[in-house]
């Protein structure tokens, strides 16, 4: 069974597996299906991997946004056709920067 720690090394390459073609910009992230696919993709991943983590190690790091994270990857797995890719975009842009530099700090 993974543990918490590993479980935040599967948020910080999903982060970096996002960066790779967020750089790329937006108007690339809208006119690529390939891109967008992958970006969601790995926005589950994180979403799966922070479920998993235990609620005690949450509870300790409330700076975490853990239930918008967990939100955002339910979202994305049940309403499919619902996505806004704005909202997605946003995130990319707004949380992921941060999200990634606490993991980077909690490791």
């Amino acid at each position: 069974m993974r543990d918490d720690r590993e479980r935040l090394i599967d948020i910080q390459q999903s982060i970096a597996a996002i960066n790779k073609y967020a750089k790329k910009g937006r108007a690339v992230f809208e006119a690529e299906e390939l891109i967008q696919t992958w970006i969601v993709h790995h926005l589950q991943i994180i979403g799966e991997a922070a479920s998993k983590i235990s609620e005690g190690f949450q509870d300790e790091h409330p700076q975490i946004p853990w239930p918008k994270i967990i939100g955002m990857r339910n979202i994305l797995v049940h309403d499919y056709f619902g996505i806004d890719i704005d909202i997605v975009w946003q995130v990319i842009e707004k949380d992921l920067t941060e999200l990634e530099e606490t993991i980077k700090n909690l490791l």
